[in-house]
């Protein structure tokens, strides 16, 4: 059960409307704003039926169009409103378009949200269109739910005698309020039965960023970089923020409200960590990207980086500093649960900050990208007694590499986890200078998850979060349980809490050779078998993934003990898939599509395997999770897959208990 956010909103106006069109006129002048950064909310009534002909509902020329129109059912970039399709498979949308100017394009710019007909409670009748531009938010609203919202950068450039003008067929009134009225909730938060495995934000185009955990005091708070649009919001720039869900028994989770609400054209935010202060406050650290908007010339880098060279640590910079701020800053909690607030002290020119205590308790931050890659204070391990400033550097050198990295310990060993591709681990009574690369020796626990953030729950119990690429930047949330071998290599199992419960198992008996095809029973099913080897730890077995139509992006899985390998890969029933490489040999698990891992199961046998698929129309294809002798786990997402039924195939083993089960649990979302 999730406890959602408020879904429902209202504007409450404490004085008259700046303009109106009522049911007689259609048609008006307009006095221009005085204060163009002041922002506007308009609310239209109007009627909206997915068979009209596309039309301008409203216009103000040269700010403002509020339209309907036909989209591509094919087209899923940026906005995915294929997501939600009428029942004939055409995709009618609600859209408003703001043109805003900005010093780096001042002839102007639009900035589309939009709604696809089919996800509004009644797609056809009398509506009531908010559209509010508050100069951070640019948004729509329709029957008080929030549907969509971009990030502006630059404002409208008003004309000097502005008119506006409704449908005066498609809508009966029209409001406008300078300045922007204030959304407030009008219900209390929800429960969804939504399950957190593979969860996505509610929304067509909304998805999980960098996930950065922590356990504190009993919970288990998981921050994740909001993201609309896979980074394609504010121009392309990305304008993410960190939300905020915690749980005390993994079954049960609270979404608060966000910990670093965007709150100015300027702020771009990026990957940090949560942890606890000198104080015992809960603290989130995170990046200002500020880069993104301006020069670094024009933020307060420059003031900042003079500082370190002078004193050989960092200083404490707040607002008062000239320039905008840039790289590492950090949000506190009031209740040491949520209610997060911004401290305003930025204290590291570093744009992903690590921060973390040791096992002594003393700070450390692990810097993480500078912009330019030979930028010296970009990277390396830091010290300070105080997070607010004095940040010197402990050693250069390490880590070597990984813009997200995330420092934990685990009986003797010590690691750090690094963004998309990097793992290191060295004994903890060892100096750092000895941090093994466990990637380059085959031992990392990848798995299709970006930027993963590891955490102790309870003694000896260590969770991985992080997200599953869904065609771009950002996906779904995925959350496993890490396994630790005696080497001091890393694995991954399903983890008991969040995995769904199953409906009716059907049995399918045993086979020892050839293949065999299974209609699955559902949109999201799980697939489940026992591998006994015949011989010598030797043997595969190959699962292809049947398409309902051969246009379909067609793959399959498949293990080979003898190998000791496992790998997606394209392929059919008839034409034996090419091999992929693992993350050692170069391939990247990253992009959740084709690659190997690496492992030795033979200390497993038998080998159970499960495999998981959740197809649905928001995802816009197949998700694949496969747990391979609850000691590795594989996920994948195929675009434009929907599984028909599974062919599987074995060589050198017996397949025993296999069975069938579409998922009891909706994971629709």
């Amino acid at each position: 059960m999730l406890q959602q956010q408020h879904t429902h909103w209202h504007f409450s106006a404490d004085a008259p409307s700046h303009a109106s069109l009522d049911a007689h006129v259609s048609q008006a002048h307009l006095a221009p704003p005085a204060d163009t950064t002041a922002g506007w909310t308009i609310v239209l009534s109007t009627f909206l039926n997915p068979t009209t002909a596309p039309c301008d509902l409203l216009c103000i020329p040269g700010v403002l169009r509020v339209c309907t129109r036909m989209h591509d059912p094919r087209e899923r970039d940026r906005q995915n409103y294929p997501a939600y399709p009428m029942p004939d498979g055409s995709v009618p949308v609600l859209e408003a378009i703001v043109t805003l100017c900005a010093p780096s394009f001042p002839a102007g710019k639009e900035m589309p949200i939009g709604v696809p007909l089919a996800r509004l409670q009644q797609s056809t009748g009398m509506h009531e269109v908010i559209v509010h531009f508050s100069g951070v938010h640019w948004s729509l609203y329709v029957d008080g739910i929030l549907y969509d919202t971009d990030f502006p950068l630059g404002y409208p450039q008003w004309p000097a005698a502005p008119t506006w003008q409704r449908d005066a067929h498609q809508t009966t009134h029209a409001q406008l309020w300078i300045p922007a009225l204030t959304p407030q909730p009008a219900a209390d938060p929800v429960q969804s039965a939504a399950p957190l495995q593979y969860w996505t934000p509610p929304g067509h185009n909304t998805w999980v960023g960098d996930v950065v955990t922590i356990m504190h005091a009993g919970r288990y708070h998981l921050f994740y970089l909001s993201d609309r649009r896979h980074h394609q919001s504010k121009f392309g720039m990305g304008a993410h923020y960190f939300e905020h869900l915690s749980t005390t028994d993994f079954r049960t989770w609270t979404m608060h409200d966000a910990a670093t609400p965007l709150e100015a054209q300027w702020e771009c935010i990026g990957t940090g960590t949560p942890f606890v202060d000198n104080e015992g406050r809960l603290c989130l650290a995170y990046a200002l990207h500020t880069e993104r908007v301006c020069a670094d010339s024009d933020t307060t880098l420059p003031a900042q980086l003079a500082w370190l060279a002078h004193h050989g640590e960092t200083g404490t910079f707040d607002r008062s500093t000239p320039g905008l701020p840039i790289g590492s800053t950090y949000a506190v909690s009031a209740d040491g649960v949520a209610d997060f607030h911004k401290s305003g002290i930025f204290m590291h020119p570093c744009r992903n900050p690590s921060i973390y205590r040791d096992h002594t308790g003393a700070l450390r931050m692990l810097a993480n990208y500078a912009g330019a890659a030979d930028a010296a204070w970009g990277k390396g391990t830091w010290a300070s007694a105080h997070v607010d400033g004095g940040w010197h550097c402990l050693d250069a050198d390490f880590p070597p590499g990984g813009d997200c990295t995330f420092a934990f310990r685990w009986g003797t060993y010590d690691y750090v986890i690094g963004g998309f591709v990097n793992l290191w681990s060295k004994a903890v009574d060892a100096p750092d200078a000895t941090y093994q690369d466990l990637v380059s020796r085959g031992m990392d626990c990848y798995d299709g998850l970006n930027v993963p953030a590891i955490s102790e729950v309870s003694p000896g119990r260590f969770l991985m979060a992080g997200w599953c690429a869904i065609r771009g930047w950002g996906g779904a949330l995925v959350i496993r349980d890490l396994i630790q071998f005696p080497d001091g290599g890393l694995g991954s199992r399903w983890m008991p809490e969040l995995m769904p419960a199953c409906g009716h198992r059907q049995f399918l008996g045993t086979m020892d050779g050839d293949h065999r095809t299974i209609p699955v029973p559902a949109a999201a099913f799980l697939w489940e078998c026992t591998i006994h080897p015949q011989q010598n730890a030797t043997g595969s077995v190959r699962v292809h993934f049947v398409p309902a139509a051969e246009a379909e992006n067609a793959c399959e899985w498949q293990i080979d003990l003898g190998a000791g390998r496992a790998q997606f890969a394209p392929g059919s029933a008839h034409t034996p898939a090419t091999r992929q490489r693992s993350l050692r040999e170069g391939g990247n698990p990253a992009h959740a599509a084709d690659y190997a891992i690496e492992h030795d199961w033979s200390n497993a046998e038998p080998l159970t395997i499960r495999i998981l698929v959740k197809t649905d129309n928001k995802l816009g294809g197949a998700l694949i999770d496969v747990e391979i002798a609850g000691q590795r786990t594989m996920l994948s997402f195929r675009p434009d897959l929907a599984v028909n039924a599974l062919t599987v195939s074995c060589t050198g083993v017996s397949i025993t208990e296999e069975r069938i089960a579409p998922l009891e649990q909706n994971l629709l979302q």
